[in-house]
């Protein structure tokens, strides 16, 4: 029984990360065999799009797909009518279809079939069937049934969180959005990116994500992460435009007490909170160029000092690295080690913008987002309507997937009937050009942050207070305009 609790414990979390779906229910599906002592467990999906049945995600070593109509077998039954099922013995009951076992070879005895519902009354709709078959130590019973009806529910409640979250939550169903979870995508441009990632995933090197501001590096950095054999371990994030040029090196691998002044008491750093888990250096173009060396040693031997300290450490950690900006031209300039830019891109992963990702991944993202901050806000279930999917459809992003998230937001909440129109979008004109003479009047005598601030200030007021394009036009990133302003305001 304590198994059966901590299974329903467990799912829920598993699925609220950027996991390969096909592989977490997978192992969902091997958890709950055992806990049931079924031989095997199979989640059936109803595919929104197609109207059939489909199960990847199974204990099935012969095929790696199978799929069925709603009208034929056992679990086409369960789909349509949303009664439990239990059978002794399958093959004498007329709903039973041997289709899929002479597909297999498998020889199905007994079944328990339970429907997916997001809730527990009966008008729910269905987005699948959990089946069990062949209980090794006698026929299932009614403890099994209400464990299964349980766990099924719960089931259908945590994809609801996943990409495949039904396209309309009044209809039976789900919809593929993606291989990972909580990542959107199904488009040409990112399927390298996720076989790159999996790929990635099952090892230990070092990643470089390459993208734009805004296409989603933390999302596919965590997406590494939680799909490698360190999932369990920490994933312990640094933000490089963040790093002072003086305490970066404690921030990263800590000091110890009188190490300089103020440093009353030995300090971790995050290297060694990240062990047995995974260090994400964003924007690591930013990184000092006197802490690079320290970095270099510690990804070629896993080894360092805390500042102040003689004692040689080690951590076991594995290193994700993140940047927007171009690191052979930093390199040319002197700005970045060469040494360790091959160090850090033993793997690059490309990430393309969102323009390059079609319109219909702009609007399955749009959809995606209106459903999050609808729940979020306690809107209606929402719409967009066709004024603004083509507003959607002729921006082009430049903040890319985070513009996109901001804009769907900001019209979530100023649509309390749930219906987002064009008219709640930001507007994207641009500035009225001052004359060409007219530029930012700086006085003699500001320091250069000061005149650092201030000429920042007026490109983010010339973009309207848009800063990812004001950090575009200063040729820095989001995170450096942002402390920039906030360290000299």
């Amino acid at each position: 029984m304590s198994s059966r609790l901590s299974l329903l414990v467990d799912l829920a979390s598993l699925l609220g990360r950027e996991v390969d779906l096909d592989a977490l229910l997978a192992t969902a599906c091997e958890r709950i065999a055992q806990a049931l002592h079924a031989d095997r467990a199979t989640i059936w999906l109803l595919d929104a799009e197609r109207g059939d049945l489909v199960t990847r995600v199974a204990m099935l070593p012969e095929v790696p797909e199978l799929r069925q109509p709603i009208s034929r077998g056992i679990a086409g039954y369960v789909m349509r009518t949303g009664e439990v099922v239990r059978l002794d013995d399958a093959a004498s009951d007329p709903r039973f279809d041997p289709s899929a076992d002479r597909v297999t070879g498998y020889a199905t005895r007994s079944m328990l079939v339970a429907p997916m519902r997001e809730q527990s009354r009966d008008a729910a709709p269905i987005r699948g069937v959990v089946q069990l078959l062949n209980r090794k130590d006698g026929p299932f019973d009614d403890e099994d049934e209400k464990y299964l009806v349980a766990l099924a529910n719960q089931l259908a409640r945590a994809l609801a969180l996943t990409t495949l979250r039904a396209a309309d939550a009044a209809e039976p169903g789900l919809v593929m959005r993606g291989p990972l979870n909580r990542i959107v995508g199904r488009s040409e441009a990112l399927r390298e990116v996720y076989e790159r990632v999996l790929l990635a995933a099952g090892t230990d090197a070092s990643v470089l994500l390459r993208g734009e501001t805004g296409t989603g590096k933390g999302r596919f950095a965590r997406a590494v992460h939680v799909n490698s054999k360190r999932q369990s371990g920490p994933f312990v994030t640094v933000d490089c435009t963040t790093l002072p040029s003086l305490l970066g090196e404690s921030e990263l691998f800590g000091h110890e007490r009188g190490a300089f002044t103020g440093a009353d008491r030995r300090v971790v750093g995050k290297v060694d909170l990240a062990a047995s888990g995974t260090l994400f250096l964003d924007e690591i173009g930013d990184l000092p160029l006197d802490i690079q060396g320290k970095l270099l040693r510690f990804l070629q031997e896993r080894a360092y000092e805390r500042v102040g300290g003689r004692e040689t450490l080690r951590a076991d950690v594995r290193v994700v690295c993140a940047t927007h900006r171009d690191l052979r031209a930093l390199v040319a300039d002197g700005k970045f080690r060469e040494d360790l830019y091959y160090r850090v891109r033993v793997v690059e992963i490309v990430l393309p913008p969102l323009r390059a990702r079609g319109e219909a991944e702009v609007l399955a993202l749009a959809d995606h987002f209106a459903d999050m901050y609808a729940a979020r806000y306690g809107r209606p279930a929402p719409s967009i309507a066709a004024d603004a999917r083509a507003r959607l459809l002729a921006h082009d992003f430049p903040g890319n997937v985070r513009e996109l998230e901001h804009w769907i937001e900001s019209a979530i909440v100023l649509a309390p009937d749930g219906v987002i129109r064009a008219s709640s979008f930001p507007s994207t004109e641009s500035a009225p050009r001052q004359a060409a003479n007219h530029g930012v009047s700086l006085a003699l005598g500001l320091s250069l942050e000061e005149a650092e601030r201030r000429y920042a200030r007026a490109v983010v007021d010339e973009h309207q207070g848009n800063k990812t394009e004001a950090a575009k036009a200063l040729g820095i990133g989001r995170n450096t305009l942002a402390r920039l302003l906030k360290e000299n305001s």
